[in-house]
């Protein structure tokens, strides 16, 4: 089965677009506000406007356009979440407008810019960008809210529970596109609503939870929210297993059953109340952004700078042993995604041979003499600036492991799939402490979550340069 799902791979795309296009939107706005100021009447109220061209504006309304942009993403317009809810991101745009407005003024008095920033234009263009914005956000959702689009923002969502609170989620869900969710049938409990009659709704009954991992393969179920009385811890916790191994998302409707609040986040679903886990850090659609911003300078520099290094390794791992001098290998990424990895080859051609896939060990007899170098100083790594690069692996991040070995972890060690919410990276918190290759999985795998709970550009830098320095060191 396929882990990553339409839904999942399109938010973050139209979330860039939307950021891209009130970017256009707001520059627009600013020179209409311009236009207004300096070549309409309005040039002779207040103090008369002398020697203003727009070319000497193109950076404060360059400037303008990035401020907003920040005060939007500050705010939360550019989540995954919101890009269906109209009236939120409405509501958005004119806080961060007046915010903006403000601050606009106040850093250009500090500042001291030069043209002066003029008080009638920093006030049309207040006007004019909450209604350009307005305008082009209202588009923007008739176009999304359309069936093609709407199939690729709204996640599959299945509810567990056949009873009075089921019903009235499933049915106000189905009313309101307006949220990025959409409901495909209900699940049964097998010892308690096995013979409970119809629904009174369109609702369809997928099954019953002894069944829930093949009907999260057959429906492509992205989000289960429990909404079923009577239910215990223990199943509870198996549930949430579940989902957490096939990468679905798992909520509860509080009041079916008692929870513990902690680590819980309460947000609503067409005005019902859904409990679900606290979002992370790299949730947030900004820290995304600059994470994804770090990755491309970083990558492109490695390049640069790696590739005569690659040259010098491939002439030795040429003259050393026959076969390819790159070697590639399918991995696990965000989401479950498989993607294929490039390394310089440091074993022989035939290492794996009947044994099939199995870790590297220390004096690991497959390796080859340059082979042993490149692994002991990760110069064999170096071609993984391009995966980063594609935007399918992260400068810092879980190590990428092989989707014959994830079989087997998954089931083995507990929260193991959380590791796959973010991308995999070259570098890791847990390989930054020597936990890579055959060592304690258990370890690892705490490492790697805390890495994903407290992530911040300070750890990734510090992982960065301590990574850089034990490489120095290895020389």
């Amino acid at each position: 089965m396929n882990a990553v799902t339409p839904g999942r791979s399109s938010q973050g795309k139209f979330a860039v677009w939307s950021l891209l296009g009130d970017a256009a939107i707001t520059y627009l706005a600013l020179s209409f506000a311009y236009w207004l100021r300096f070549e309409t009447a309005l040039q002779y109220v207040g103090v008369p406007a002398e020697g203003v061209y727009y070319t000497l504006y193109i950076p404060l309304l360059l400037l303008g356009t990035l401020f907003l942009l920040m005060t939007f993403g500050y705010l939360g317009l550019y989540e995954e979440n919101e890009l269906l809810h109209l009236y939120r991101t409405h509501s958005i745009i004119i806080k961060g407008c007046i915010f903006w407005f403000f601050a606009y003024l106040g850093i250009s008095l500090t500042l001291k810019i030069e043209p002066d920033i003029s008080r009638i234009f920093a006030t049309l263009a207040l006007v004019t960008s909450i209604l350009f914005l307005s305008a082009w956000r209202k588009g923007l959702h008739k176009l999304l809210t359309r069936r093609p689009f709407l199939a690729k923002l709204q996640k599959r969502v299945a509810i567990l529970g056949i009873n009075d609170r089921a019903v009235q989620l499933f049915n106000a869900m189905s009313r309101d596109v307006n949220h990025p969710y959409s409901p495909i049938g209900v699940i049964g409990r097998r010892r308690t609503e096995a013979k409970r009659p119809p629904l009174d709704s369109e609702a369809r009954i997928l099954g019953f939870d002894d069944q829930l991992e093949d009907l999260i393969a057959v429906h492509r179920i992205e989000v289960l929210i429990i909404c079923s009385s009577h239910i215990s811890r223990r199943q509870t916790l198996k549930l949430a297993s579940i989902c957490e191994r096939l990468y679905v998302t798992f909520k509860i409707a509080p009041g079916s059953f008692q929870v513990f609040l902690s680590g819980l986040n309460l947000h609503t679903i067409s005005g019902i109340p859904i409990l679900g886990i606290g979002g992370l850090p790299l949730d947030n659609f900004g820290n995304r952004l600059l994470k994804r911003f770090v990755d491309v300078t970083g990558s492109l520099a490695g390049l640069t700078l790696s590739i005569p290094v690659m040259l010098v390794l491939a002439i030795f791992i040429k003259r050393e042993s026959e076969g390819p001098i790159m070697y590639r290998q399918v991995r696990t990424g965000k989401g479950g995604e498989r993607f294929k990895i490039y390394k310089l080859r440091s074993m022989r051609v035939d290492a794996e041979g009947r044994e099939g896939a199995r870790w590297a060990v220390k004096n690991d007899p497959r390796r080859t003499r340059i082979g042993a170098f490149m692994r002991r100083t990760n110069l064999d790594e170096l071609p993984q600036f391009w995966n980063v690069l594609k935007g399918e692996m992260s400068l810092v991040g879980p190590r990428p492991e092989r989707p014959e070995l994830i079989s087997s972890f998954q089931y083995e060690i507990q929260h193991y799939q959380t590791r796959h919410s973010i991308k995999p990276g070259i570098t890791g918190w847990a390989q930054l402490h020597g936990l890579r290759g055959n060592t304690s999985l258990d370890r690892r795998i705490r490492y790697d979550l805390f890495y994903i709970e407290n992530w911040s550009l300070r750890i990734d830098a510090h992982i960065l340069i301590m990574t850089f320095f034990k490489r120095i060191n290895a020389y």
